[in-house]
């Protein structure tokens, strides 16, 4: 049995999701503010069976305005109102041999299927007698304040409001309901049917019981309190890692027969008791060992004694880091070692740890054990993160109960490119930001149903290209697709020059190039990012068939392909040209395919700048857009020629024409020899030089470096693409804020809505 999927209604911001789960292990992603840790602390707090965990600030911001309008109405209607509740559908997925576990949940003696469910509901325990209270303490309130003398003035007494009221008596109006859920009943998105109305939970054993008979939760939180400690200076809330490696000995190990020796020998010889410790965590050590933490030459561990015979129950044992061996190994206490190894060892203690407390419930111990693993990547170095996701599943394993009943699931949350680096697209949950309604909601996507089939048409192509990159695409407010190293490396230096403000935003910059940029398209459509597409014209001059010439020579053919009547594709050839040419047409597959969806040169220059961008598919609200070279306006030896470059490289030159002529400016490679005659020339010699086998583009995008406080400009396309984004970004955060106001104005609590905007 595992949890297959949940879904959480009015939690904060996520208004409406459903998250389903891998069996094994899930990993949450998304931007910042999306959602990810509240969808984790969900489960918590829902499974808790405790209304104390619960407050005003859990319900979304909308239920806040629902509520404050029902507590505005005439209290006449009371008796028909309906107080908005929170709620969790959770989904097991059981097998013919588990269905004893959950018989408490089955919809009938009928039912057949894989699937149960139950929901959690947290709702008003009797809305007409919370509204009647509500009021009651509003007009008590008010009375009080008008017999003051001189009145209330500008006072407002408490409750000011519904949600005021239900700040300070939540715990006491709200209560949990338990329902029993019908699979038959929900649609493929499990949606429940119209007018369907769950039963509730029947029998003896309360709702909280029954979900604690089939699954128990741990989480291991991203504050960790372990710190670097410099001479006696130590945070108050850090814990160095013998002390916590003692409390996993004293709560978990087998205590053993022969302990009562061990004590013995403690005041007998501290060898005694150093040999007893080495063997109770022989085989924590050996699993710690499994981690393959990388190098030759880190240190070994160690368990150490630290008990004093005068005070032998209230001692540590001490961990200790080894290096060298024999007589001539030297022991340093473990705030000798760096935090990053200290973290990982941390963590794998306290995974083992509630593993051991799961095992030990006994009779009680639930056939699901769900742990809720929180930013892994804190204090850790790549590799370290790359070696903890790789072997958390290693770890869970248990000897003996691999087919059995009990079963371990993973929820790992992340900003982490590189834990996705070693995990793929199956585990991933992408969180992303939605408007509802002008309001800021989640959707959460799962990246296993992405192009699922035999034959996805970019899917491998895409998770190499991302396991090569270490993409941080899950993690960004926008991604700007480029194409090649020299977009790349310049494209800060240009956002410092021209949208400055996009330096405040989360940036993914992927080089994709022209050829394999419309690939990225489905992939950019499934998770809804803002994207900028920056790419060259690529104009050709159609050939008939290849010509077979030197390998070195500038101009070179290549395929073209072309979209026939039939939707066939064909291959056709081209010989580079300058765009101005008659009958130029683009060899770039991602105008072709993608936007502007134009084939030819003039076609490319005809689009207006409106037409350079789209909604992207399934989205009314967020955006893609095209840039590309488009003719400007060059001055030249007292001559005004409207140009177009073929390549960033080309273009820069053009629009910085005087700049990259000067003689300082050879090193970068566009200045030309001899006399330039007109602007028309100029075009001509920048599309020779840079298209010619000698031409370094690294070295031109290093020169441009090295010159950043100079006086060159940002090529038009490249900045009006930018300055669209910068506005792009500006409109998100806009919206962000607008709906904070807006539900900050609804309430005179003005931090009703803060949970929105934090995880």
């Amino acid at each position: 049995m595992h949890l297959h999927s949940y879904r959480l209604k009015n939690f904060r911001r996520l208004r409406d999701v459903h998250v389903e789960l891998a069996d094994n292990i899930s990993i949450f992603v998304g931007a910042n503010n999306s959602g990810k840790t509240s969808s984790a602390q969900a489960l918590q707090t829902f499974l808790s069976g405790s209304r104390e965990r619960f407050s005003i600030y859990d319900f979304s911001s909308h239920i806040w305005a629902a509520l404050n309008e029902i507590g505005s109405k005439d209290p006449t209607a009371d008796a028909d109102v309906t107080i908005p509740s929170l709620s969790l559908d959770l989904w097991f997925e059981v097998t013919a041999s588990d269905l004893y576990l959950v018989i408490p949940i089955l919809p009938s003696s009928s039912w057949a299927g894989t699937l149960v469910g139950i929901r959690v509901e947290f709702s008003a325990t009797n809305g007409l007698a919370l509204l009647q209270r509500y009021r009651h303490k509003r007009q008590e309130g008010h009375d009080r304040v008008a017999a003051l003398p001189g009145g209330a003035g500008n006072y407002v007494p408490w409750p000011k409001c519904l949600t005021d009221y239900l700040e300070q008596e939540l715990s006491r109006e709200f209560e949990f309901r338990y329902f029993v859920l019908d699979r038959a009943q929900f649609d493929e998105s499990f949606e429940p049917t119209v007018g369907y109305e769950p039963v509730a939970l029947g029998g003896d054993a309360s709702g909280a019981t029954v979900l604690k008979s089939l699954i128990k939760i741990d989480n291991l939180s991203a504050q960790r309190h372990l710190a670097d400690s410099f001479g006696n200076d130590v945070a108050g809330r850090s814990e160095d890692l013998s002390r916590r490696l003692s409390r996993f000995y004293k709560h978990n190990l087998d205590q053993r027969g022969d302990d009562h020796l061990a004590l013995k020998a403690l005041f007998e010889s501290e060898e005694g008791l150093n040999t007893h410790l080495m063997k109770v965590f022989d085989d924590t050590l050996k699993r710690i060992a499994t981690l393959g933490y990388p190098g030759l030459t880190n240190p070994r561990l160690e368990i150490k004694s630290g008990l004093n015979p005068a005070t032998v129950m209230s001692q540590d044992a001490r961990i200790n880091y080894v290096l060298g061996e024999g007589a001539n190994a030297v022991r340093l206490p473990d705030s000798y070692n760096g935090l990053g190894f200290k973290n990982l060892i941390y963590m794998v203690v306290e995974v083992l740890d509630i593993q051991q407390r799961w095992k030990s419930d006994e009779d009680k111990r639930a056939p699901l054990h769900l742990i809720l693993i929180e930013e892994p990547e804190a204090h850790l170095h790549a590799q370290l993160q790359q070696v903890f996701i790789r072997n958390v599943l290693s770890l869970l394993k248990i000897d003996g109960e691999a087919d059995g009943a009990f079963k371990s699931q993973v929820i790992v949350t992340t900003h982490s490119p590189h834990i996705l680096y070693e995990r793929g697209f199956d585990p991933i949950r992408y969180f992303r930001r939605h408007l509802t309604d002008g309001e800021q909601t989640t959707q959460v996507l799962n990246l296993s149903r992405f192009q699922k089939g035999d034959a996805p048409k970019d899917r491998d192509f895409l998770q190499r290209y991302l396991k090569l990159t270490h993409c941080d695409l899950f993690f960004s407010d926008a991604v700007i697709l480029v194409e090649g190293n020299v977009e790349r490396l310049l494209l800060p230096l240009m956002i410092e020059k021209c949208a400055i403000r996009l330096r405040s935003a989360s940036l993914c910059i992927l080089e994709v190039g022209g050829a394999f940029g419309h690939r990225f398209k489905e992939l950019i459509e499934f998770l809804g990012i803002t994207t900028l597409v920056i790419t060259d014209v690529d104009s050709v001059q159609e050939v008939p068939e290849p010509v077979e010439e030197d390998e070195e020579e500038a101009e070179k053919e290549f395929e073209l392909p072309a979209i026939d009547d039939a939707g066939e594709a064909e291959t056709r050839y081209g010989r580079t040209c300058l765009p101005s040419e008659l009958g130029a047409r683009t060899a770039n597959q991602t105008l072709i395919q993608w936007l502007p969806r134009k084939r030819t040169i003039a076609e490319l220059h005809a689009v207006e700048a409106c037409d350079k961008s789209e909604p992207l598919a399934g989205s009314e609200t967020v955006l893609v857009r095209i840039a590309y070279q488009t003719p400007v306006s060059v001055s030249w030896e007292g001559q005004n020629a409207m140009l177009c470059g073929r390549t960033l490289e080309e273009a820069f030159g053009l629009d910085n024409a005087m700049w990259c002529q000067a003689p300082d400016q050879r090193t970068m490679g566009l200045k030309l020899r001899g006399v330039v005659a007109s602007p028309a020339a100029l075009a001509t010699g920048l599309h020779k030089r840079v298209t010619g086998k000698h031409f370094d583009k690294t070295k031109f995008a290093l020169g441009v470096l090295s010159r950043r406080d100079s006086d060159w400009i940002v090529p038009a396309y490249i900045r009006e693409g930018l300055e669209w984004l910068r506005d792009q970004v500006d409109l998100e955060i806009e919206h962000e804020i607008e709906a904070v106001k807006e539900a900050a104005a609804e309430t005179p609590v003005t931090a009703a809505v803060a949970h929105e905007v934090v995880e």
